[in-house]
């Protein structure tokens, strides 16, 4: 390799890859891009007070902010982003976000706390629609892809969590975002089994996919059965059904939870 005009070209390579390792540390820091469907179903959208969050719509857009919360949210909207900055606490404010060009409506839900609020950009999907193909068949086609996209996104779940490294791959398809959730909840009922949710995707048919850990607190096995879960869950399959006590090797297992809301807002 020849350098021109370059008087020591060994220290300049070693500038230019420390700046590069610079760069991809920023990008690993940086969080990930939040990518959720509108279904007509308010949007829940978490602020950290003191830190903008950026939601990105299909089109312009204009917001109507309620009076009371033009104080302490301040709202700014340029070629279809939106940039919400919290100046303190507040409860669930609804914000309406029309888009200029279709005139479509969208709901968000905003709160703002101190701590626990959510920093990273969202970007609003909107779904194609095909009305040309008779309901019938319409209908017919969209309940098989659920069937299939249930397996599918319990079989990605289970591979992400489980298989070695260089057997991972990743699905277009299928996008990581944030979880926004106490570390233990209260899962499954009668208070035996701890649970923590652990990581959560988004699919592109607006499909939530969510992997949380259950450990038996008790000194007997347990059976595990979905009717004895807390939430609003479209499927739910567990790495293993039965659960040794605890303190025994096999008193921990995972469970893949589907929902047609992000996780928080299921359970």
């Amino acid at each position: 390799m020849m350098f021109i005009g370059i008087r020591n070209p060994h220290r300049y390579l070693a500038a230019l890859l420390l700046g590069f390792a610079f760069c991809l540390s920023a990008q690993a820091d940086a969080p990930p891009m939040e990518r959720i469907i509108w279904n007509k179903t308010p949007i829940r959208l978490p602020l950290q007070v003191g830190t903008e969050r950026l939601v990105h719509f299909p089109g312009a857009v204009r917001i109507n902010v309620p009076p009371e919360r033009v104080s302490d949210l301040r709202t700014q909207s340029v070629d279809g982003t939106a940039y919400w900055l919290a100046s303190s606490p507040f409860e669930t404010t609804r914000i309406l976000v029309q888009e200029i060009d279709s005139s479509r409506t969208f709901l968000l839900d905003l709160t703002a706390s101190e701590k626990n609020g959510g920093t990273g950009p969202v970007t609003v999907l909107v779904p194609k629609q095909n009305s040309t193909k008779p309901f019938a068949e319409t209908g017919n086609q969209n309940q098989e892809m659920v069937r299939l996209d249930y397996v599918t996104l319990t079989r990605f779940a289970a591979q992400q969590m489980y298989a070695p490294t260089r057997l991972l791959k990743n699905d277009p398809r299928i996008h990581r975002i944030p979880l926004h959730t106490p570390d233990e909840i209260s899962l499954v009922r009668g208070g035996a089994v701890a649970a923590r949710p652990l990581i959560s995707w988004l699919s592109n048919a607006g499909l939530y996919i969510t992997v949380v850990r259950l450990q038996n607190r008790s000194d007997l096995p347990l059976s595990l059965d979905p009717r004895d879960l807390h939430g609003q869950w479209l499927a739910a399959t567990f790495q293993h059904a039965r659960l040794l006590p605890a303190g025994k090797e096999a008193d921990t297992t995972s469970v893949y939870l589907i929902s047609a809301r992000p996780f928080e807002e299921s359970f």
